[in-house]
């Protein structure tokens, strides 16, 4: 498997062998029409891009050669000297050169020395004439041009779109092979069996293989970051100090693509409501700068985006005395909430701590937005705030979403896929561990009263309808088990009872067609091994869906 550093080196070697050609090509343009603006601006351009690219690398000699390169191009460009005498011979020396270079990176073989083109260069920038200018090429130069290769990188350029086209067919494949898995089975033929199993790496491998090519560096999104909080620094008159890490690590780009609109808001929010104003914060014993982090990390299958300040942080008596005064809740019950229980207040929507509305607003504006985002990806997102030492959101999001794990459960001869990410665990519940509270049956599962409800009811459930009061007659015989998976969203457990439950299964998610996309307890479909078309359930959408009912 290919080193982090040895994929960035390729791709640097494909980025620069683009940029050669390119001036060489501009070059020859400039020597037949020196007043050609567009190649003078383009070879100026590939001199500065290559520049950073090759320092970014560690290449300092070339970036060395580039940097005079674009030196004397700008000087060309602000009409100081024209492209003309030893100037163009020494250019397409420096040119030759620095493909000299690039081509020796690809090869890892020692660097060319440019210490005497360097010299040359400076010279010109100076004004003065190089030493041993070559216009022609000498007998050590024609015999290396005529054994010179074309070449071409090996790398290509493809269109996400394309790519999306292609995890679209293995997802076909992946479905029809589960299908033939099953048929195999259910024939008992044994060389069909063996195809079918051969097919079956064969296809997961290709998955695998397509998903890994959509895979980008988190830095795609990170670096542009820097720009962002200073902006809204400089709009709050504040001073931030940020730090970025992790932009190595590898996450699907439509994930980066569905998630960004998301962390700008957190970090906006960030810089504008969670980090004081220096004066605040020198009054508070603190620097009088303040410090965001923006990192991203792996666990496990996941990839986690973390925005961190050294800000006010949340309070937490605010937050719950504002939901009392917003009606969501009445005192008492706010009363009864834990610290992660206020907090997920803050993602319900219409809940806001700002007093006023203002182009950067406090935090908690537009946190519903962010989370049905992640929701939207079958992430998760979590908060660690302390009063006055500041705040850590993390986003919690799949490597891709091409797959998805799920269990499958049975409700009336019906399978349904539930996503691993938001089951908690599953049991099979006797009615003496079983009661009921307020119109609901509820349960208790590690320390906690999680309550209970039919899937049956909340997929049924029509109109304004509220789900109906619980009481004892509702609790099954004695002889009878419950069968109940918890589910868990935005710090909230809930107990569906199903019929049964099937299997754990790698399911490929596709979306509902019209009219029915618009339903949103479901978050798409899949087909099962034998030709089942089954649901997925969308955990959020029946939280919330049994928050609103509930009796």
């Amino acid at each position: 498997m290919k080193s982090r550093e040895q994929e960035y080196r390729e791709l640097f070697m494909a980025e620069a062998l683009e940029y050669y050609d390119a001036m060489s090509r501009h070059l020859s343009e400039l020597e037949r029409n020196p007043q050609e603006v567009n190649a003078l601006n383009e070879l100026f351009r590939l001199m500065h891009n290559l520049k950073a690219n090759a320092r970014a690398m560690g290449f300092v000699e070339m970036g060395e050669v580039a940097h005079k390169m674009e030196t004397l191009f700008g000087q060309i460009r602000g009409q100081e000297r024209s492209f003309t005498g030893a100037l163009v011979g020494m250019t397409f020396q420096a040119v030759d050169t620095l493909g000299g270079m690039i081509r020796a990176v690809g090869s890892d073989q020692q660097t060319v020395d440019a210490q005497a083109l360097l010299d040359n260069l400076d010279l010109l920038i100076k004004g003065e004439e190089p030493v041993q200018a070559q216009t022609e090429p000498t007998d050590e130069q024609a015999d290396a041009d005529a054994a010179r290769k074309l070449e071409l990188s090996d790398l290509v350029s493809i269109p996400v779109k394309k790519l999306d086209n292609l995890l679209n067919l293995v997802g076909e494949l992946v479905i029809d092979r589960d299908r033939i898995l099953t048929l195999a089975t259910e024939l008992g033929s044994p060389a069909l069996q063996a195809t079918a199993r051969h097919l079956f790496r064969i296809s997961d491998d290709l998955q695998y293989s397509v998903m890994d090519v959509r895979l980008v560096g988190a830095g795609v999104l990170l670096n542009k970051f820097p720009r962002v909080v200073r902006d809204v620094a400089s709009a709050e008159s504040k001073q931030v100090e940020l730090t970025l890490s992790g932009q190595d690590v590898q996450i699907d780009r439509n994930v980066l693509q569905l998630i960004t609109d998301a962390l700008l808001h957190i970090v906006r929010n960030a810089v504008s409501h969670g980090i004081e104003n220096p004066a605040d914060r020198q009054a508070a014993g603190k620097p009088a700068v303040g410090r965001l982090s923006i990192s991203a990390l792996t666990e496990r299958d996941d990839v986690l985006l973390q925005v961190q300040d050294d800000g006010r942080g949340i309070n937490t008596e605010a937050v719950r005395k504002k939901a009392v005064r917003q009606n969501m809740l009445s005192a008492e019950a706010a009363a009864a909430l834990d610290e992660q229980a206020v907090w997920a207040l803050l993602f319900e929507p219409g809940f806001s701590m700002a007093e006023q509305i203002t182009d950067i607003s406090g935090r908690g504006v537009g946190l519903d937005v962010v989370k049905l985002a992640i929701d939207s990806l079958g992430g998760r997102l979590r908060v660690n705030s302390e009063l006055g030492k500041g705040t850590t959101f993390t986003l919690v999001l799949p490597t891709s979403i091409a797959v998805k794990g799920s269990l499958l459960v049975e409700l009336d001869e019906r399978a349904y896929a539930v996503p691993l990410l938001h089951t908690d665990v599953v049991l099979s519940l006797r009615s003496d561990e079983i009661f009921a509270v307020g119109g609901l049956l509820m349960t208790r599962v590690q320390d906690e009263n999680v309550p209970l409800v039919p899937l049956r009811q909340l997929l049924y459930l029509e109109g304004d309808e509220p789900l109906p009061r619980a009481t004892r007659a509702d609790l099954p015989a004695a002889d009878v088990q419950q069968q109940v998976l918890v589910v868990s969203y935005n710090g909230r457990r809930l107990g569906l009872v199903v019929d049964r439950f099937l299997r754990q299964q790698n399911i490929v998610v596709k979306q509902l067609s019209k009219p029915l996309d618009t339903i949103d307890l479901f978050g798409g479909v899949t087909l099962l091994g034998s030709g089942q078309l089954c649901l997925v359930l969308d955990v959020p959408a029946l939280t919330r869906l049994f928050l609103a009912k509930r009796p």
